[in-house]
């Protein structure tokens, strides 16, 4: 069983920046890919960015070179730093998790998922 915690969201301007953080619970959190979010009001939840625990990472192609994911296994933790915010960038923010080395892209191959943060970039 794995718990998930996001945090950092909030309100920003066009062109800031914020880093959400997704705090896990369990030993093995480790081997797990975990996977970022968004999901906006009437649109279906996408991955933004995906890292497996290799470090291998996935990116959507409209925040490549914007976000970067990063995990830091002895803090059982994974960041999403966000820079140069977009107002279309505004969503609920998830992040999730599932077994195995594969990041995937659909939501409905993770199996563990947090409560959300809500970022709002305004323009």
């Amino acid at each position: 069983q794995v718990q998930l915690v996001e945090s950092g969201g909030g309100l920003v301007q066009a062109g800031g920046s914020l880093r959400l953080s997704c705090a896990a619970s369990g030993r093995t959190f480790s081997v797990y890919a975990v996977g970022w979010f968004q999901q906006a009001p009437g649109k279906e939840r996408e991955l933004v960015a995906g890292i497996n625990s290799f470090g291998s990472t996935y990116y959507l192609d409209s925040v490549k070179g914007r976000f970067t994911i990063s995990r830091d296994n002895a803090k059982n933790t994974v960041y999403l730093q966000m820079n140069s915010l977009k107002p279309e960038d505004t969503a609920v923010y998830y992040c999730a998790s599932k077994q195995g080395l594969r990041i995937g892209v659909a939501a409905s191959g993770y199996d563990y998922w947090g409560q959300g943060t809500q970022v709002t970039v305004s323009s």
